[in-house]
C-alpha cells in the first residue's frame, strides 16, 4: 500500500514537472491586437459547435518568418478568440503531436459551452511542440468528441501540414460522411510548405463547404473579422419596411412618399415615361418630346414670358427664344407631329376670343415653318378663353393666359 501511494505521488510530481517544463518552451508573442466587434443585434451564430484542432508536432517548433510556427498558430487562435463574440456556441480544442503522457492527440478543452476565458486558458496550456504529426488520428478523435452534436459544426485545423501522408484526407472524408451537410472544415496553413499547403486544401475540400487559407495572409484585425464572420456568424435579416407600400423597401426607396397605387421604378420613384420631370400619374401630356419645356402638368407650353399683347396675335420678340427651342426639338424628333394650341384671357366675348386664339396659333405655325419645320407636321387650333392657366382677375394672370401650347399628336 505504501508503494502504491509513493508511486501515485511520483506520477503526480512527474506530471507537474512535465507541465512546468512544457510551459517554459513556447510563449505567444502576439502583438497588441484590437479586434473587430460584432453587434449582437446584427449577427447571430451560424454554427452551434466548433472544434479547433491545433498542430503541436515537432515541426511546429521550427521558425517561419522569425517566429516559431506554434507561436504563429496560437497567435492566430488568440486573435480569433478575441474577435469571436460571446454567443451561444459549444467549443472544443484538440491538439496532435505528443502530449506529456505520450498520446498522439489530446482533448484540451470541451466540448463545452464557449467562453473566451475558458478557451484562452486551454490554448495557453497547449505549449510544447514535439512528436509526429498524426492529424488523421486527431480528426478521427474529434469526430468522436462531436458525436453528441445535433447542430451546425465548424472544424478549424491550424497546422503546417508537414510530414503527413493522405491519412488526414481520408479521416476528413469520413468525418464529413458522419455529419453530412451540418459540418464544414476550415484549414489554416502555418508556413509555406507547398506539399503542406496542398494537403491542407484537400482536407478543407473534403468538408465540402469550408475553405483553406494561410496564416500569413492575416495582416490586421479586419482580416480576422472577415474570417470570424464567414465561419461563425450570420447577419440577422432586417425586417422589410415599405412605408409607402410601393413594393420597394425603404432602404432602397429614393421616393418614400409615393402615393398609393402609383407605378414606380426600381428606385421606388413614380414612372416618368417621357422623361420630362413630371411623373406619369400627374402628367396630362405623357408623350412630350425629350427636352421640351413643360409646366406642372407635364404639357409643352411656352408661358414663361408674355407672348402676345392684349387683343393681338403678333408674337412678341421676347418669345422668340422659346419658340426657337421648340423648332430645335422638332428637328431633333422628326417623327413628332404637334398641334399648336392658342389661348386668350377672358376680356371680350367667347366668340371673339376663339377667333383670336386661332390667329395666335397660326402665327406660331408660320414662325416654325420659317424655321424649317415641315408644315405637314404642325397644325393650329384655337381654344379661346376656355383653358386659363392663371386667374383673369389681374393683369399678370391675363398676360399668362395669352399663350400657346404645343401638344404632341403623334
Amino acid at each position: 500500500m505504501t508503494k502504491d501511494y509513493l508511486r501515485a505521488v511520483f506520477l503526480v510530481m512527474l506530471s507537474a514537472l512535465l507541465f512546468s517544463c512544457a510551459a517554459g518552451q513556447v510563449q505567444t508573442t502576439q502583438s497588441l491586437f484590437s479586434p473587430d466587434t460584432f453587434e449582437a443585434d446584427q449577427y447571430e451564430p451560424k454554427v452551434d459547435d466548433f472544434m479547433v484542432i491545433l498542430d503541436k508536432s515537432s515541426s511546429m517548433s521550427e521558425k517561419y518568418n522569425g517566429q516559431k510556427r506554434l507561436t504563429i498558430a496560437k497567435d492566430f487562435l488568440n486573435a480569433m478568440n478575441q474577435t469571436l463574440p460571446e454567443m451561444k456556441f459549444n467549443c472544443a480544442l484538440r491538439t496532435f503531436g505528443t502530449s506529456g503522457f505520450g498520446k498522439p492527440t489530446a482533448l484540451f478543452y470541451g466540448l463545452t459551452e464557449y467562453s473566451s476565458k475558458g478557451f484562452q486558458g486551454a490554448l495557453d496550456a497547449a505549449q510544447r511542440a514535439i512528436g509526429r504529426s498524426p492529424l488523421g488520428t486527431a480528426i478521427t478523435a474529434a469526430a468522436g468528441d462531436l458525436k453528441k452534436s445535433e447542430g451546425q459544426i465548424a472544424v478549424i485545423i491550424v497546422s503546417d501540414g508537414e510530414e503527413m501522408d493522405a491519412t488526414p484526407i481520408t479521416a476528413a472524408k469520413k468525418m464529413k460522411a458522419k455529419f453530412g451537410d451540418r459540418l464544414c472544415i476550415y484549414t489554416v496553413l502555418v508556413g509555406d510548405d507547398p506539399a503542406g499547403e496542398t494537403l491542407m486544401k484537400q482536407v478543407a475540400a473534403a468538408g465540402g463547404c469550408g475553405f483553406s487559407l494561410r496564416a500569413d495572409k492575416f495582416k490586421d484585425s479586419g482580416d480576422m473579422g472577415d474570417f470570424v464572420k464567414n465561419v461563425f456568424l450570420a447577419e440577422i435579416a432586417k425586417p422589410v419596411v415599405d412605408s409607402d407600400g410601393d413594393g420597394v423597401p425603404d432602404d432602397l426607396d429614393r421616393c418614400l412618399d409615393t402615393p398609393k397605387d402609383v407605378k414606380v421604378d426600381a428606385k421606388g420613384c413614380p414612372l416618368d415615361w417621357d422623361g420630362d420631370g413630371v411623373p406619369d400619374y400627374l402628367d396630362k401630356c405623357p408623350n412630350t418630346p425629350k427636352g421640351a419645356t413643360v409646366n406642372k402638368n407635364g404639357c409643352w407650353v411656352y408661358a414663361a414670358v408674355v407672348m402676345f399683347d392684349f387683343d393681338s396675335y403678333k408674337i412678341k420678340s421676347g418669345a422668340f427664344t422659346m419658340l426657337n427651342e421648340g423648332a430645335l426639338i422638332l428637328k431633333k424628333n422628326p417623327e413628332v407631329r404637334i398641334e399648336i394650341q392658342g389661348h386668350t384671357d377672358n376680356v371680350g366675348s367667347a366668340v371673339y376670343n376663339m377667333k383670336l386664339s386661332e390667329s395666335r396659333a397660326k402665327a406660331v405655325v408660320e414662325y416654325l415653318i420659317k424655321k424649317g419645320i415641315d408644315p405637314r407636321r404642325i397644325s393650329a387650333k384655337g381654344y379661346g378663353l376656355t383653358q386659363p392657366i392663371a386667374g383673369n382677375d389681374t393683369e399678370e394672370g391675363r398676360a399668362k393666359n395669352r399663350r400657346v401650347e404645343f401638344k404632341r399628336i403623334k
